[in-house]
């Protein structure tokens, strides 16, 4: 196997580029959270000292400034907008989402996740470059006895079987925004000539609760003390299962449109 080049990262190591010469092939990962323009006040365990300042109608250049140099493209969003946000759209501060105390109209994240998602397909439906584009559906979290930032752990070593857990009503809600708006912008794409493909993995990923850090967010926790109190990542995926099979299928798509 081929030895990728990193070719670029950022100054935090969160966007990252790998080159493959063999094969003149490069790879891209770019950190934009929520895929708009954002202004975000958190330290590297989630917690924020101000409110995030959302754009609702502005794309974050970060991804959109690079769009035309990519053939294959997977979006994702989701859990980010959970957040407490402060919305912003022409010009002037609409409102919030969970930004208790602030003389603001609360807002929903359904709102602001449709306005998302509906500006980014638009913009790569319409942009001129026929790329292949994949939206991948929201992945669940699996925190039990609370959340990431209240005790919450996943101590589970093994899948759900099927029928042994149902989706959260969040995770629901997301999904449902994410099919509706692929529906209406795979019509666009098509007239367009760009590919826009569904990447469903949110069912199969619900029953994995054992694919997550857990308490492994940072390299050996329980080293001084086996009894530790640590931080929980119930969210993310580490664990080899859940990922590859995200891989395996988007190459499946990959070769089948192909052909």
């Amino acid at each position: 196997v081929e030895q990728a080049l990193e070719v670029y990262h950022d100054e935090q190591y969160k966007s990252k580029r790998w080159h493959f010469p063999s094969h003149n092939f490069t790879l891209s990962v770019i950190w934009s959270p929520f895929l708009l323009k954002a202004d975000i006040f958190e330290d590297i365990n989630g917690v924020s000292s101000a409110e995030t300042q959302l754009h609702l109608d502005k794309l974050d250049k970060t991804w959109t400034d690079q769009y035309e140099n990519f053939d294959y493209a997977v979006i994702a969003g989701g859990k980010w907008f959970l957040k407490t946000a402060i919305y912003h759209e022409n010009g002037t501060v609409t409102g919030c989402h969970s930004c208790l105390g602030k003389n603001l109209t609360e807002m929903s994240f359904e709102y602001a996740y449709r306005r998302a998602l509906k500006s980014i397909l638009d913009f790569m439906m319409g942009s001129g470059r026929k790329a292949f584009v994949f939206l991948r559906t929201t992945t669940p979290d699996h925190f039990e006895n609370g959340e990431w930032f209240s005790g919450g752990t996943c101590n589970r070593t093994g899948p759900f079987k099927e029928g042994e857990v149902e989706i959260k009503d969040v995770d629901a809600e997301m999904r449902g925004i994410e099919m509706e708006e692929f529906e209406k912008a795979s019509i666009v794409g098509a007239e367009n000539g760009v590919t826009l493909k569904l990447l469903d993995t949110t069912r199969m990923s619900m029953l994995r609760p054992d694919g997550h850090p857990g308490p492994y967010r940072q390299f050996q926790p329980f080293a001084k003390d086996k009894n530790a109190k640590v931080q929980n990542d119930c969210l993310h995926w580490c664990l080899p299962g859940p990922i590859d099979s995200w891989n395996d299928i988007l190459m499946e798509m990959v070769i089948r449109e192909a052909h």
